[in-house]
């Protein structure tokens, strides 16, 4: 799995810190990595993106490369027209990826929003790059009430399109887990179809890199070069 694409079932539920635990955890086992965030929406130029807070976080080994930014946060296309700027391709985000892919073993693409924002004026999506790179698309979920619903439909439409999906990560999981939570973790895989592969601690991202490098493996699944385990968790936190 040389490049791995990182979606999510929405904005705002911890995608980016999952994108740099993948990360922090593949270093830490010896592989080369790089994350490539096609479009960075909600920053004016000079502030650091998600693929620089990638970098802080899991390391300066990582490579972090973003192809366009766009000043309002809003799905690519619209804050593209807005401002005047040119969309992105599936197929320049394919290209990046694998041109990426040729120098380093793993290749970590991470979407802005859902499966299905789009890209540009033709309505192409992070789901047509994958499909173009024959990449596996990892789904980023929150565990709250009505995860169910959208993890179930991100992991249709994968399917739909042909795309597989090695499973979910958990976003921000709380400290202090209600019951709806704790339940969406035995239900996540029966109704999206998917495993569970980790599940980060909410506040993650404002840990200490050194301590986020450290932490990092145990948050995610060993096909993510971590140590967590779905059953060890799973037990940790019973619905009752």
């Amino acid at each position: 799995m040389s490049v791995l694409v990182v979606s999510g079932t929405g904005t705002e539920i911890g995608k980016t810190v999952v994108t740099s635990a993948i990360a922090a955890a593949a270093a830490a086992a010896g592989r080369s990595v790089a994350v490539l965030k096609p479009a960075q929406t909600g920053l004016p130029p000079g502030v650091p993106g998600d693929a620089a807070d990638a970098v802080r976080l899991a390391g300066p080994s990582v490579t972090a490369v973003e192809l366009a930014r766009y000043p309002e946060p809003l799905a690519p296309d619209t804050a593209a027209r807005r401002a005047g700027l040119p969309t992105l391709s599936p197929a320049e985000i394919a290209e990046a990826a694998a041109k990426l892919a040729a120098s380093h073993d793993l290749v970590l693409v991470e979407g802005a929003g859902g499966l299905l924002v789009r890209f540009d004026e033709a309505g192409h999506t992070l789901a047509d790059a994958a499909r173009l790179l024959d990449a596996p698309v990892l789904v980023v979920a929150p565990p709250a009430l009505g995860t169910l619903n959208s993890t179930t439909l991100t992991a249709e439409a994968l399917r739909a399109r042909g795309l597989a999906s090695p499973g979910v990560v958990i976003g921000s999981w709380p400290a202090d887990p209600d019951l709806a939570c704790r339940c969406n973790l035995a239900d996540l895989p029966a109704s999206s179809g998917l495993p569970l592969l980790g599940a980060v601690p909410e506040g993650s991202g404002g840990l200490a890199p050194e301590e986020f490098r450290a932490a990092a493996p145990a948050w995610l699944d060993p096909s993510l070069s971590g140590t967590w385990s779905a059953e060890s968790f799973l037990a940790a936190w019973p619905a009752g």
